[in-house]
């Protein structure tokens, strides 16, 4: 247990800064939604208000039926984590309820941090589409803000929380369960997202561009709305509350190996509480800082477009680094440390924001059309559809080598200068500037969302030509946020592994010949595979309910064209295709969720805490070459599209074969880089986390409480037969007979 006076200064920090983070944040937000908001489209074109306005209302529509979900699932975790202690002798009873406030608070926070995004960029997107019409800094400027709004909530929120808590209980222990409630929001809101969004995204094009060759974002295409609202829900909303998590749980894991690593020394155990909380507090004002330095100068092309946004990163790096430095001096002249303890930490954490920078800028040369990965996707195209898929698929997994080695060579330096605590150290340094790196990713929906207002306003050529830069920009800051939030992942994930193998039962090392080592691990390899096929198969059956709705609408305004002669008594019914993507999100989230946070419970009742041990290490290391693959496969077969798209290759643009076959390319990556991929690095924190919190119940040996065990995997099973059924009886009312191509007028 702490005492007030080793978190003292640490917890002071993370109020000021955290408040100072939220003060902005209501800064910009007022700013955004005082930008020019045009209420009709010109050349009698579709109301921009109006467009924007579904949009927000479908967003909302979403967050409500899930968080309605999710509602009940958080109730009933907290009830049982408040009653787990009296599974096992000699644990403290009150570390049941105080985990379970821990808990509650936690996933208030991610949720609210998701919605507070979520209410920013739908007000922003029209916004961002009005200021294009004057030019492309204008447009990026509003669209930059709206993200920023995203990251300062979630950092802000983040080391808000955590500073409450660990002044009320002072026990890092139970903050655990702080982690655990950011985590299980954040796979919900990835995994629910990202079907609603690429359910409706694939649905759209398959529907729009392929079968009836329509252009995308045509007004007249029902599930146009529905695929501009899954980019907030999924893209924004998700990815909050996924960085939220990490962004917690890394300094949650700091607290815990810093506690063990101290031994009993006092001033050691102030040292490694307050070093995280001034790294990720300061991290926040670097940030802030840095997004005063991203600007574009107009007709800047898509270099001059990442360099705008890497200034910013850069700027905020390099103060956390000075910032490091000085802190690990100052605490060490106060007397906490030595010298040397403290050059060991600072370098730890410039590994970590080594790493992150690294990873993110390879991820970039993977997916970004600026260079060959992507290029040699696009041209391989003029050979057919196959060739897309083939080139895009080993661009992902080649795309591993680099997070890879950055990873493995950081946490070996981090070890040899730390220990674990070093490991969970880089991981804080790693997310300091999350505040500017989040909003460099979250700007890219209202751009995209922005380029969709355009269209469908029918708005002149110049305003969708800066949209596009701008949301062909947004798809390669997506894709290096995604390989960010997955090395982050890695490093959060390994710490809390660790943290989980302290807190439990286990005396002394694991040996990997141990009988349950190896299954456990094996298992565990198994997991991320698993999820990942039941959030992309999932995907495929929103999609076609998306499809089947799309066709008999036009089935309908084909009808109404016979009658009248026009289509002007005919209007794409929006809500429906929102509403058909809402039913298959929540309802198929579930039981990759439930799988989740169930299945490390019953390894570690039924084998052990070792094999539980053995489960954590397989699947972190199959999610992270799973997620790095999926990602960037995903993210370049997006890119070549746009590629193509852009008339880069002479002959060969918008409805041409080559731009089909990168359609396709484009369509299949869409649930790897927007749904599977980026919800694999939650799953193999969320397993982490699961397993730190109730850590002290599981047995050290197999077998010895195998009842729990065996009931939790039939309460799995008969869920997965409930929802099953659900989703299949839900499927059939979708289908639409006869299936024959429409022909349009």
């Amino acid at each position: 247990m702490l005492t007030y006076e080793n978190i003292e200064f640490g917890v002071l920090t993370g109020f000021v800064t955290g408040g100072i983070a939220l003060v902005t944040v209501v800064i910009l937000l007022t700013q955004v939604l005082r930008a020019p908001e045009k209420p009709e489209a010109q050349h009698g074109g579709l109301a921009m208000g109006r467009i924007s306005r579904d949009i927000a209302d479908g967003a909302a529509a979403f967050l409500r039926t899930e968080y309605s979900y999710l509602f009940v699932f958080v109730v009933v975790v907290a009830g049982l984590i408040t009653f787990s202690p009296y599974m096992q002798e000699g644990v403290d009873i009150n570390q049941g309820w105080q985990t379970a406030v821990n808990f509650l608070v936690g996933s208030f926070l991610s949720g609210l941090a998701g919605y507070v995004g979520m209410f920013t960029a739908v007000r922003a997107n029209v916004r961002t589409t009005t200021a294009a019409v004057d030019g492309l800094n204008p447009a990026l400027k509003v669209a930059f803000k709206s993200g920023t709004v995203m990251g300062l909530t979630v950092v802000g929120f983040g080391i808000l929380g955590l500073s409450v808590n660990l002044t009320i209980f002072l026990d890092p222990v139970v903050l655990a369960g702080f982690g655990f409630g950011a985590s299980s929001i954040a796979l919900f809101a990835r995994v629910g997202g990202g079907i609603f969004t690429k359910a409706a995204d694939v649905g759209a094009d398959l529907c729009g561009k392929v079968a009836l060759d329509l252009n995308e974002d045509d007004p007249s295409n029902p599930a146009v709305i529905a695929d501009n609202v899954g980019d907030n829900v999924g893209d924004v909303a998700g990815m909050g509350a996924d960085l939220f998590e990490s962004y917690v749980g890394s300094i949650i894991a700091c607290f815990t190996l810093g506690v063990n690593k101290a031994n009993g020394n006092d001033d050691l155990v102030t040292a490694y509480i307050i070093y995280p909380f001034i790294i990720a507090g300061g991290g926040i004002l670097c940030s802030i800082i840095g997004t005063f330095f991203v600007s574009v100068k107009e007709g800047g092309k898509m270099n001059d477009l990442l360099w705008a946004l890497r200034r910013g990163l850069i700027v905020a790096s390099v103060l956390v680094i000075i910032l490091t430095i000085t802190t690990s001096y100052v605490i060490a002249d106060l007397g906490y440390w030595t010298a040397e303890e403290g050059l060991d930490l600072f370098g730890c954490v410039v590994t970590g924001l080594v790493a992150g920078l690294i990873i993110g800028f390879a991820t970039e040369y993977c997916t970004s059309f600026e260079y060959n990965p992507t290029i040699s996707i696009a041209h391989s195209g003029l050979h057919g559809h196959a060739p897309v898929i083939i080139q895009g698929m080993g661009v992902g997994m080649l795309s591993t080598v680099v997070p890879v080695i950055v990873v493995v060579v950081g946490i070996l330096i981090c070890t040899s200068l730390a220990g674990l605590y070093g490991v969970a150290i880089a991981g804080v340094g790693m997310l300091s500037t999350l505040g500017i790196t989040l909003a460099t990713d979250a700007y890219g929906p209202v751009a995209d969302n922005a380029g969709g207002i355009a269209e469908m306003a029918e708005l002149p050529k110049h305003v969708r030509e800066n949209t596009d830069a701008l949301d062909a920009l947004g798809n390669t800051t997506a894709a290096t946020g995604k390989g960010f939030a997955i090395g982050s992942a890695v490093l959060t994930a390994v710490a809390l592994m660790a943290s989980f193998i302290m807190t439990s039962r286990i005396r002394g090392p694991i040996d990997i010949m141990d009988h349950v080592v190896i299954p456990g691990l094996l298992v565990g390899a198994m997991l991320p595979f698993v999820f990942a096929a039941l959030t992309m198969l999932s995907v495929r059956r929103g999609a076609h309910a998306i499809m089947d709705e799309v066709k008999r609408q036009f089935k309908v305004r084909e009808e109404a064209f016979k009658t009248d002669g026009n289509y002007d008594n005919w209007s794409p019914d929006n809500k429906g295709c929102v509403s058909i993507a809402t039913k298959a999100a929540v309802l198929e989230m579930i039981i990759p969720g439930a799988m989740a946070v169930l299945v490390p419970v019953a390894m570690g009742f039924l084998l052990g805490a070792k094999a539980l041990a053995g489960l954590l290490v397989g699947a972190i290391a199959s999610g992270f070459l799973l997620a790095v693959t999926m990602a960037n496969a995903g993210g370049a077969w997006d890119n070549a599209k746009k590629y193509v798209e852009s008339g880069a290759i002479a002959g060969h643009g918008k409805k041409s074969d080559l731009h089909k076959a990168t359609v396709t390319g484009d369509t299949v990556g869409d649930p790897f880089k927007d749904t599977s991929g980026p919800s694999l690095n939650i799953l193999i924190k969320l397993m982490s986390i699961v397993s730190l919190v109730f850590a002290p119940i599981f047995p050290a040996e197999p077998y010895v409480q195998w009842v729990p065990a065996v009931i939790i995997l039939l309460f799995l099973g008969l869920v997965s037969l409930f929802v099953g059924m659900r989703i299949s009886s839900g499927s059939s009312k979708h289908e639409v007979p006869g299936g024959k191509q429409i022909e349009l007028h």
